[in-house]
């Protein structure tokens, strides 16, 4: 078959020479030069040209969704950094992560142990295990007990997560002002945070504690999905990424669905980044395709989307590293289609 023919036949998707990859000390290098071989390591290094395209766009709002144990893995860190340069701008997490981030930031250490250990000798010795990570059960009791008694300080409560956490945040910086957390340096970036799924969760553990004392604590879990639906919908653009799927992706996916329902065509998201190790055969929405995702409305049908089949434990460290090495910079976003904007700290 002559290359002509092949021409045709791969008309929406034309054929281009592999590059092979040189190594390289400059990981923005290495990536680059990734995105134009084969396999999962192409993908790797597109997702970084997606994200930076997202960054020079000046018309578009970026949804981070955050699920998976990142922080006992020891992802904080590029979390802040990410954060620190707005890279996103609007976080939706599971509550988990933002439990164990707010342990690090009050003292409470995750500890490198092994996926082999005896599980029952480690109960019998109060130690949680996170596959290879592992915690002192009664120091997270403690900061359970911890977020009882503050919840108690600010009740009667009833508001979004998106408010609860910013609360919180602020809390957290002004009782351990020497150290950062994702939740505290997101207060001081005026980045929001929702946890849809916030009593799925020691957060949640702690607010009942609260409850069950008479003390009025109310999460507002539909103010969460009128929030954060305002804010796609007052955007030019809206792109995604996503660490994992469950439930944050899921709950910024339906908010071009809610918008469309209001009778606002938003036309689905315009970029779209995944890393996760699922797969779309099972039918659960952590493996699910942008290309299925089409057919919902959700992503746009000319959206620049990828996903990354990888462990995210691997893929973050690396991809905020490139885009750092790279000298991406966010640019000034212009104002959004509605008049009302949701603002962390003023709404």
């Amino acid at each position: 078959m002559s290359m002509k023919a092949v021409g045709k036949m791969t008309k929406k998707h034309p054929m281009k020479t592999i590059s092979p990859v040189c190594p390289s000390d400059n990981v923005a290098t290495l990536l680059s030069g990734m995105a134009r071989t084969g396999f999962q390591g192409r993908k790797l290094g597109e997702s970084v040209e997606v994200w930076r395209r997202m960054l020079a766009d000046p018309e578009c709002t970026i949804f981070f969704g955050l699920s998976g144990a990142m922080i006992p893995a020891g992802m904080q860190r590029c979390l802040v950094e990410m954060v620190q340069r707005h890279y996103v701008d609007v976080i939706v997490s599971t509550g988990a992560n933002i439990f164990h981030d707010s342990c690090e930031h009050l003292g409470i250490r995750h500890y490198r142990g092994h996926h082999t250990a005896d599980d029952r000798e480690l109960y019998r010795k109060g130690i949680d295990r996170i596959y290879d990570v592992f915690a002192f059960e009664e120091e997270f009791r403690t900061v359970d007990r911890g977020i009882a008694a503050w919840s108690e300080s600010i009740a009667p409560f009833r508001g979004s997560s998106r408010e609860f956490i910013r609360l919180w945040g602020e809390w957290l910086g002004s009782e351990r002002p020497e150290y950062e957390s994702l939740t505290s340096v997101c207060v001081k970036e005026k980045i929001p945070i929702f946890i849809p799924a916030l009593a799925d969760s020691s957060i949640g553990i702690g607010l009942l504690i609260a409850r069950r004392r008479g003390f009025d604590i109310d999460i507002d879990q539909i103010a969460d999905a009128d929030e954060i639906t305002a804010r796609v919908e007052e955007a030019r653009k809206s792109g995604v990424i996503y660490v994992g799927g469950g439930v944050p992706k899921n709950f910024i996916q339906q908010t071009q669905v809610i918008g469309s329902i209001h009778e606002k065509d938003l036309g689905g998201h315009a970029y779209a980044i995944q890393y996760t190790t699922d797969s779309p055969q099972w039918g659960g929405l952590s493996g699910c395709t942008f290309e299925e995702a089409i057919s919902w409305g959700k992503e746009s049908a000319t959206s620049q989307q990828v996903q990354v089949h990888v462990d995210a434990t691997i893929a973050l460290p690396i991809v905020i590293s490139a885009l750092i090495a790279s000298g991406a910079e966010r640019v000034k976003r212009r104002r959004g289609k509605k008049e009302k904007i949701y603002r962390q700290g003023i709404d």
